[in-house]
């Protein structure tokens, strides 16, 4: 799933919780029965690129659950738009659905998932990496099983580029040319990170925490508008096509198009964890937002226990193997992570690196992020093209930090 395409649309039903009496088999395990005797037909939002190896997964689970029938289907809008899809009707919805960590506020709040059993929540607390489990945790409450972690690394043509230019900005773009998107919020927010501001204080769930509103939100703010006139960066909304051309030798992206970057660069292809940039005086590391992707069980599925079931085996070792195998997806259980297959991809070390703190920060889960990404995107492409002036700044910080509490 690519975070970065957004629909930032509130929840606006509240709807009553279900109760669900979910357990889960330890997803350290590559095999998992529900032992039950209920039949039950369940349905499983994907992406459409994700299908074809999700129909095997789901296969190989109806195998050991013989009573559970398995439909895997694309997600009608895509896994970023989750809370719109089940929101139009929660009691239509898939059983079982792929959903990004930032939303998973929105759909508890609205009641459309609710917290997993004591049994799950204490697998995903012993055997996943910390940041999965707090990634899929609302107010201290596990809501989904994680099965990957996704942050932006910088990906560049070996054959004009070092792996010693690519370790800070200014050598990067005095060598080469780096293609970037400034309308891009998921890619570009996070300098306000490495400038030393906060959104939604430490743990990414005080309404009131954010402190971008503030003489380091502007200096992420000149940063972005010095790089209208570095020749080395160029804005584009296709940084894939420049790359192929020629005209860029290096790209921040995440790990879901690594295979087509592969494809781009062939044996010059390289992969690194952000360079330095320097903010308001200081050389700082370059920060990215780190999404923690998961699967959630719908509040209103009439077989909540055998949907729970089929969203812990999807996310066992085995399946994430598969999805790190086949689509280059960064697995979050332990014994995956440690595995040889992701240890020997550097992608994946990659984008492991750049997880660890002071190289990204965890999206945050407030309903409030609707309203984020609706008004951080133009808040920082305004600045970049000169449309913000810097008389404005600190105006235009104050604004985005009233918008963004809004209960």
């Amino acid at each position: 799933m690519k975070f970065w395409k957004k629909l930032a649309l509130g929840s606006t039903a509240v709807l009553a919780a279900m109760s669900l009496a979910a357990c889960s088999n330890s997803s350290n395990n590559s095999s998992s029965s529900s032992n039950s005797n209920k039949k039950a037909n369940l349905t499983l939002w994907v992406d459409t690129e994700q299908v074809p190896y999700y129909k095997q997964i789901a296969k190989d689970f109806t195998k050991k659950n013989k009573n559970i029938k398995v439909r895997v289907v694309q997600s009608p809008n895509g896994s970023a738009n989750a809370k719109t899809d089940v929101g139009k009707d929660p009691s239509k919805a898939a059983d079982v659905f792929e959903v990004p960590n930032d939303q998973l506020g929105q759909m508890a709040e609205a009641g459309y998932i609710n917290p997993l059993s004591p049994a799950a929540t204490k697998d995903i607390k012993a055997n996943y990496i910390k940041v999965a489990s707090e990634g899929v945790t609302w107010k201290n409450k596990i809501y989904a099983f994680p099965y990957a972690q996704q942050a932006q690394t910088i990906y560049y043509n070996k054959s004009k580029l070092s792996a010693e230019d690519v370790k800070d900005w200014k050598t990067l773009t005095s060598k080469g040319v780096v293609a970037t998107d400034f309308t891009n919020a998921y890619v570009m927010w996070p300098v306000m990170f490495s400038a030393g501001t906060k959104l939604y204080g430490s743990d990414g769930e005080d309404l009131k925490g954010s402190t971008f509103n503030s003489q380091q939100g502007i200096n992420a703010l000149k940063w972005y508008a010095a790089q209208k006139k570095n020749k080395g960066v160029m804005q584009t909304s296709n940084a894939l096509n420049q790359l192929k051309k020629g005209n860029a030798q290096a790209i921040l992206d995440g790990p879901w198009n690594a295979a087509n970057i592969k494809k781009i660069l062939g044996k010059n292809f390289a992969v690194a964890k952000y360079p330095k940039i320097d903010v308001g005086g200081k050389n700082v590391q370059m920060e990215a937002f780190l999404g923690i992707e998961g699967f959630a069980v719908n509040s209103h599925t009439k077989n909540a226990k055998a949907a729970s079931d089929l969203a812990a085996y999807i996310t066992n070792k085995k399946s994430q193997l598969i999805a790190h195998k086949e689509a280059g997806q960064i697995p979050v259980l332990k014994t995956a992570v440690y595995s040889s297959a992701v240890k020997s991809d550097p992608v994946a070390e990659a984008v492991i690196e750049m997880a660890k703190p002071g190289n990204s920060v965890l999206q945050p889960k407030l309903p409030q992020m609707a309203a984020f990404w609706n008004g951080a995107a133009p808040l920082i492409s305004g600045t970049y093209d000169g449309k913000i002036k810097p008389a404005q700044y600190k105006a235009q910080l104050a604004k985005f930090a009233k918008t963004v509490e809004k209960k």
